[in-house]
């Protein structure tokens, strides 16, 4: 099985991109235009899975000063646990660093057990709660990751 490749979004992956997204949060999707916005607004970085020209993951951050908001990461469902979402972070923690940010935080659901136990892994850990954050009425948990040069964590 051949590992894909993490390469810049197109406007033409958005489609496929908005339909992991219906199918990986729900009532949370981005839809194609929010998509577009961010694949087109500066301070983003976008970056999808491409496997053998199938987009099977994406992410995205923000760059805010010296922080990098990870506002979005997705693997398609039949494609988890092969690392894919790693190598997304592994990019764009690297893009941030060239980009001059010294940590990336994101908002993870409570409930959402799995992608916690993903980002304590990869180096996040939590600084705060907000209540009610989701659609749903559950918590988001704000996670923290410094980025300066020794905190690799793609080892782990």
């Amino acid at each position: 099985m051949s590992a894909p490749r993490i390469r810049a979004a197109q406007p033409g992956d958005l489609a496929t991109i908005a339909a992991l997204e219906e199918e990986l949060f729900g009532i949370e999707a981005w839809d194609t235009e929010s998509l577009l916005d961010d694949l087109e607004r500066p301070g983003r970085t976008f970056v999808v899975a491409d496997l053998d020209g199938e987009v099977v993951g994406h992410a995205i951050t923000m760059l805010a000063g010296d922080i990098a908001d990870l506002m979005r990461i997705g693997v398609d469902p039949s494609r988890q646990r092969e690392g894919i979402a790693r190598r997304l972070l592994d990019e764009l923690v690297g893009q941030a660093r060239d980009d001059g940010a010294d940590r990336m935080l994101l908002e993870v659901s409570a409930l959402n057990r799995e992608a916690i136990s993903f980002y304590a892994a990869t180096g996040f850990t939590q600084v705060d709660v907000r209540a009610n954050y989701y659609k749903d009425g559950s918590d988001a948990l704000v996670m923290k990751r410094p980025l300066g040069p020794s905190c690799n964590w793609s080892q782990g």
